[in-house]
């Protein structure tokens, strides 16, 4: 499992890509996503939003 970021919650605060130590959470114009490929499902970056906008997400990485 890996998390994702909720669009409709999320305010572009950017506490979440700040916390990140796999730095797998990236902006790009204004928006907030996650690199399934790099996040090892930690939860800092949920533990951190201030409006709960991080959610686990049934997307698998592939990885190799």
């Amino acid at each position: 499992m890996s998390y994702r970021i909720d669009l409709s919650t999320c305010i572009g605060c950017g506490v979440c890509a700040d916390e990140c130590p796999r730095v797998a959470v990236m902006e790009r114009d204004g928006i907030y996503q996650i690199d399934v490929r790099k996040c090892n499902d930690c939860g800092q970056c949920k533990a951190v939003c201030p409006v709960e906008a991080i959610i686990g997400s049934k997307v698998k990485a592939e990885r190799g």
